[in-house]
C-alpha cells in the first residue's frame, strides 16, 4: 500500500508537491522526504499537525520530546507511524516548517494506493518554488506588504518622521508626577 501525499503552500500559488510513502515509514521519514522535496536545512525545528476538515489543530506530532499541557498524546515523529494515525483519504495535516513565523504547508492524503509499494519515500511531482525557509529580518523588511507607511498605524495622520531615534514621539510630560506621595497615582 502507498500513501500519496499532496502539499501546497499558501504563500505560493503554483508550489505544489506529491510525496508517495509507505504507511509503514514515520513521520520523521515523511518529514525528511519533505525537507529534500524543498531543498531545506534540517537542522531546523519543525512540526505536523493532524487537523479537521476546517483546518483546525489538532494531534501534533513533534520533532523531538516536549513537555505539553495540551488534550492530545506527545507524539514524536521518530517513533510515530503514518498507518498509526492516517486510515483514510483526504485526512488534512498542517506540516509547520518555520516555527518563528508559523508558516506551514497544507497537506491532505489525497490517495491510499492498494497493491503497491515503495521501498522509500518519494517525490512524484514538484512543481513551483518553494517558498523560503526562514524569514529573515531582512526579508520582512523588503516586503512591499509589510512596509511602514502612512496607514501602518491605523492612522492616516501618522507621521513618521514625528519619532525620535528610538521609535517614540516627542513625550514632553512632567516625570516628577512619577514619584509622587498623592494616592490617586
Amino acid at each position: 500500500m502507498v500513501y500519496k501525499f499532496t502539499l501546497l503552500s499558501d504563500e505560493i500559488d503554483d508550489f505544489v508537491r506529491v510525496i508517495n510513502i509507505d504507511p509503514e515509514a514515520t513521520f520523521l521519514d515523511l518529514h525528511n522526504a519533505i525537507l529534500e522535496s524543498v531543498n531545506y536545512e534540517k537542522n531546523l525545528m519543525t512540526t505536523f499537525f493532524l487537523c479537521s476538515d476546517n483546518w483546525e489543530k489538532q494531534q501534533e506530532v513533534t520533532l523531538v520530546e516536549m513537555d505539553s499541557g495540551s488534550e492530545y498524546d506527545n507524539l514524536v515523529m521518530e517513533n510515530t507511524k503514518l498507518e498509526e494515525l492516517f486510515s483514510d483519504e483526504k485526512q488534512k495535516l498542517l506540516f509547520i516548517f518555520d516555527m518563528i513565523s508559523d508558516r506551514a504547508f497544507f497537506m491532505e492524503l489525497t490517495d491510499i494506493i492498494p497493491g503497491k509499494s515503495v521501498d522509500k519515500p518519494v517525490c512524484v511531482l514538484s512543481e513551483g518554488d518553494a517558498p523560503i525557509q526562514t524569514l529573515s529580518d531582512e526579508a520582512v523588511l523588503a516586503d512591499p506588504k509589510l512596509s511602514i507607511d502612512e496607514n501602518f498605524y491605523g492612522d492616516e495622520d501618522f507621521d513618521i518622521d514625528e519619532l525620535d531615534e528610538e521609535g517614540f514621539g516627542d513625550m514632553n510630560f512632567d516625570d516628577s508626577a512619577l514619584f509622587t506621595d498623592d494616592p490617586k497615582f
